[in-house]
């Protein structure tokens, strides 16, 4: 079985070949986008403490619509990404899943810019700290993104395994452990310990997996998966 991930092994029409490294661009643009966006409106939002309050209460309070557009544009170019990936991991290990997992991971956070969080962790100030149904569902589509980023990453690294690539895939494991370890720490501090450095800690995640997925998306477009197993 033939491992095709270069671009120009997947289409032999120019017209194709473009498409497909516009999509997988999104990998790379989406992701760094988020971090920046995060860490910049964590740092001028007044009243906002970065290092106790996660990135989804930015949507909240004065300026809450540009970090709902952060979202919605991430999620946006995360889906294209997806979309992307697909079309060069055409057989082999993950061939199905990988897309399929990195698609969920980008419609939780276009689904999560209009769904807004509850306040908490003192930010808005004064705003009563309640559950809400839309609340509710904000922590789950937030428990959905960070489950389908590790799963990919292990099912990644399975895959790379196969294909004897096993620096990625070493690669592809630590980031799901940190992601995953970096998610438990975040709930267990904004329940137990009224925050603590919660933010920080989630930040870390969110920095670790969208590194994760710009360095994937750029591995696709310059080709440095183009091998071939017979796996």
């Amino acid at each position: 079985m033939t491992d095709t991930l270069h671009p120009a092994k997947l289409q032999n029409r120019p017209g194709e070949q473009s498409v497909t490294t516009l999509l997988l661009a999104g990998g790379v643009v989406g992701p760094l986008l988020n971090i920046v966006v995060i860490l910049v409106l964590g740092a001028i939002r007044p009243d906002y403490n970065a290092w106790v309050v996660p990135d989804s209460n930015l949507e909240l309070g004065p300026g809450g619509w540009m970090q709902i557009t952060n979202y919605i544009v991430t999620g946006a170019l995360l889906l294209a990404f997806a979309l992307g990936t697909r079309r060069l991991l055409r057989t082999g290990r993950g061939s199905t899943w990988v897309p399929i997992l990195l698609g969920i991971y980008g419609l939780t956070f276009v689904a999560i810019g209009p769904i807004l969080p509850d306040p908490s962790l003192g930010y808005p100030p004064g705003a009563p700290e309640v559950l809400t149904v839309h609340g509710a569902i904000h922590s789950l589509l937030g428990l959905v993104q960070f489950t389908s980023l590790v799963a990919a990453c292990f099912v990644l690294a399975r895959r790379d395994r196969a294909l004897e690539r096993r620096g990625w895939a070493w690669y592809s494991v630590a980031t799901g452990v940190l992601v995953a370890i970096s998610y438990v720490v975040f709930v267990l501090l904004a329940k137990l310990s009224d925050g603590g450095p919660a933010g920080l800690i989630e930040r870390l995640g969110i920095i670790a997996s969208g590194i994760w997925i710009a360095l994937l998306a750029i591995r696709l477009m310059i080709g440095n998966d183009d091998r071939s197993t017979g796996r």
